[in-house]
């Protein structure tokens, strides 16, 4: 699980600007997030980056004038 936290955290990293007290507040919660998790480690992982990037809005097309 250590590798998964790690490669969400570094990768999470790249989108995002991170100090080092986030970058360890990021890692408490992907390990909480984590924790029960049981399957694939990349789907996992997948997983981990969408709790922490948030819900996607939606984006519905504007009709042209």
């Amino acid at each position: 699980m250590e590798m998964i936290v790690e490669r969400v955290v570094r990768t999470y990293g790249m989108m995002v600007t991170l100090s080092p007290q986030e970058e360890d507040s990021v890692r408490q919660r992907v390990l909480k997030f984590v924790e029960g998790r049981t399957g694939d480690e990349n789907t996992i992982a997948v997983e981990a980056i969408t709790f922490l990037r948030g819900p996607k809005p939606s984006r519905t097309r504007r009709p042209k004038w």
